[in-house]
């Protein structure tokens, strides 16, 4: 690992740590969890996204950040996130450095997600669970901190508007939650 690498993992670690942290505890809430995976391709750093098939049950075909709901076999939230990046891309909990965590979102399918950050190895070679993850996407930070490939539009939900971020990154778009837990992490770090 290269000393960048270290220093910038050490100013995230560092960001991540130095405030407080919002949870949300709504008992009406179904808890989740999920990684945002970073890996540094070619001295480059990306976050590791995934293309959801047509086969799961909620956000059908869109890009997510490998997570899921939490289970009782699960000692915490992290466990949460680190078993389905397991299970949805093959990377093991042992291979993430885990930096910390961002704030808790409300979902609108009745979901609080706690968002982890961590950094998994590059090059690896992805096992993904065909049933609910069609591909892996590697996502340079640059690209997603480049404010003029970012659009904001107005939606309305429940009577009231709100912003919904979106990313065009080649055929895929990235919007809804999973734009949200970015943007909130390259607020934070950047």
């Amino acid at each position: 690992m290269t000393h960048d690498a270290e220093t910038f993992q050490a100013h995230i670690r560092r960001a991540l740590a130095g405030r407080p942290r919002r949870t949300l505890n709504d008992p009406a809430l179904t808890c989740a969890a999920v990684l945002l995976p970073l890996a540094c391709k070619e001295g480059e750093w990306h976050v590791v996204v995934t293309q959801r098939t047509q086969n799961v049950e909620h956000h059908k075909g869109q890009i997510s950040l490998p997570g899921g709901a939490c289970e009782p076999r699960d000692a915490d939230l992290l466990a949460t996130a680190l078993r389905e990046t397991y299970e949805e891309i093959g990377v093991p909990p042992e291979a993430v450095e885990v930096l910390g965590a961002l704030d808790d979102f409300p979902a609108i399918t009745n979901f609080v997600v706690t968002p982890f950050v961590g950094v998994i190895p590059h090059p690896f070679a992805y096992i993904l669970n065909y049933a609910e993850v069609e591909a892996a996407v590697e996502v340079p930070l640059s690209f997603l901190r480049d404010p003029t490939h970012l659009r904001v539009e107005q939606w309305e939900h429940l009577g009231q508007m709100h912003d919904v971020l979106f990313w065009d990154f080649g055929p895929y778009v990235i919007w809804g939650l999973t734009a949200r837990i970015l943007h909130s992490f390259l607020e934070l770090v950047f």
